[in-house]
């Protein structure tokens, strides 16, 4: 017996002789070289007297104050490697014996490409401190938020705003393909269908894209009327030309918020009739009847409202009207380098009879001929 297990049954002699019989660990197996001038036999009976006597930081004096196990038992696999080994080690050793171990011996423990085990606990609300949403024994995690626009809506309305925004889109692309085509170059299409497509543009959705042409309108344009009258003694007589575009200059020029009757009425009306009529002041379709009819109700109505707040003119009764227009080309700028003729051009139309269809109309229904207090004239 080496002078190792005579230090380690020296101290576990002394443990049993003060009455300590729990449970002991065996030390890790191999023998351990005694110090240099110690005993090598007949020294492991020595008291704790002679175990203090050790050298301090001797490898006996740990192993003395270890736990004894008893014989034939094998290490435990925590009690290895010690704190302070690296991780890497192999357990068991090389040479050792199977210990019941379902571990090859000599493999490195753990195995090359094992994930580490988690050893983290859930975290727990601490009181006095709020806790984040989801943890045990703080706040509920937040509910999802509430659905907008058509998806929040029961199935029922969902059904009827599905079905509205699908008329909304039809009615909206059927609009934009009928103005297509009416602002298209006449095609097979277009004469098919021009009398529905006109019903739908005119006159709310007319275009007019004179204004983006390469070559914008340079003219100004003038409508006038003239009237032969029937006095009460029967006599007829015909007025002087009666300006009409220049009195809707005169309502416009320092009106901050002129109508809509005063910019385009007439300038309007003079357009269709001349887009409907050739040259010789032919109708060239059925909308040219209709423009005339209707210009020469605006002129009878601007009449009877001009001759009403000028009393002092001969009175009669409206039985014929002609009108004509004076176009005077506009001068061009002086550093544009071109000329333009300024003599007017007229374009005088017959005289077309007055019905009563074409007078206005007063609250009660009845022509008002020499009356200009109408609807029109009361704006």
């Amino acid at each position: 017996m080496n002078s190792y297990d005579g230090e380690a049954r020296g101290a576990r002699g002394a443990r049993e002789e003060d009455g300590d019989h729990g449970p002991r660990s065996a030390p890790p197996p191999g023998p351990l070289d005694a110090p240099v001038g110690t005993p090598a036999d007949g020294q492991g009976h020595g008291s704790a007297d002679s175990a203090s006597k050790t050298p301090a930081g001797d490898p006996a004096d740990a192993l003395a104050q270890a736990p004894a196990a008893s014989a034939g038992t094998p290490p435990a696999a925590a009690a290895w490697p010690p704190a302070g080994t690296p991780s890497a080690a192999a357990w068991p050793p090389a040479g050792t014996p199977p210990t019941g171990a379902a571990w090859p011996p000599g493999a490195p423990w753990p195995p090359a490409g094992a994930p580490a085990p988690d050893t983290r606990t859930p975290p727990t609300a601490v009181p006095g401190i709020p806790a984040a949403p989801g943890i045990p024994g703080g706040p509920a995690a937040p509910s999802a938020p509430p659905r907008a626009g058509i998806a929040g809506l029961p199935f029922g309305q969902q059904i009827v705003a599905a079905l509205a925004l699908a008329l909304i889109a039809v009615a909206a692309g059927t609009h934009l393909a009928i103005v297509f085509l009416h602002v298209a170059p006449s095609n097979t299409l277009t004469k098919q269908h021009s009398e529905a497509i006109d019903d739908w543009v005119y006159p709310e959705f007319e275009q007019n894209w004179k204004l983006f042409a390469p070559n914008p309108l340079q003219q100004n344009v003038a409508v006038q009327v003239r009237a032969q009258l029937r006095d009460e003694g029967g006599d007829t007589f015909v007025t002087g030309w009666y300006d009409l575009s220049a009195l809707d200059g005169e309502a416009i020029d320092g009106n901050l918020l002129p109508s809509h009757t005063q910019q385009n009425e007439l300038r309007r009306a003079w357009d269709f009739f001349s887009n409907s009529h050739d040259n010789e002041n032919r109708a060239t379709g059925l909308r040219g009847t209709l423009s005339e009819r209707y210009v020469r109700r605006i002129a009878v109505m601007r009449l009877e409202r001009l001759r009403a707040e000028r009393p002092d003119e001969r009175d009669g009764v409206i039985e014929r009207v002609q009108m004509r227009s004076v176009t005077t080309n506009v001068p061009p700028p002086p550093w544009s380098g071109e000329s333009a003729d300024r003599k007017p051009t007229f374009r005088q139309l017959p005289w077309w009879l007055v019905d009563e269809d074409d007078k206005p109309l007063d609250a009660a229904g009845d022509p008002r001929a020499g009356d200009g207090r109408t609807e029109a004239g009361s704006r």
